[in-house]
């Protein structure tokens, strides 16, 4: 007759069933970040990832910039896309002439169904 074993369950993400042996820990490095409120945020990376220049402040929520012996770095400055308006988008598909044309087709329908329902009232 064979032993048989069982399993005894577990929450889903409770706890590993890994151990650190024979685990080799990537080298770390520790960065400063100070928000304008004066919060300073330590945040650790791989020794070989570039550190941002900013970082969300974990107080407050607000952009922290990296200190660099005691103070904040010198930020590069970097031209930022602004994203698209609906209407630029909708620019994109249409011209203006198309544009009229479907507003006057979509406000004729509106008139229509107001007109009957009015006169759905009425009757």
């Amino acid at each position: 007759m064979s032993q048989q074993t069982t399993m005894r369950g577990m929450r889903l993400g409770a706890s590993s069933l890994e151990t650190d042996r024979n685990v080799r820990f990537e080298e770390r490095a520790h960065y400063n970040y100070q928000c304008s409120m004066g919060h300073v945020s330590d945040i650790i990376f791989a020794a070989n990832a570039e550190a941002p220049e900013t970082w969300e402040c974990k107080t407050c929520s607000r952009e922290a910039i990296r200190l660099i012996d005691g103070s904040a770095m010198e930020l590069t400055f970097h031209e930022e896309k602004t994203p698209r308006s609906h209407w630029e988008m909708l620019l994109e598909r249409r011209t203006i002439e198309q544009l009229e044309e479907i507003l006057d087709e979509q406000l004729a329908n509106l008139r229509a169904r107001r007109e009957a329902a009015a006169a759905k009232l009425n009757a």
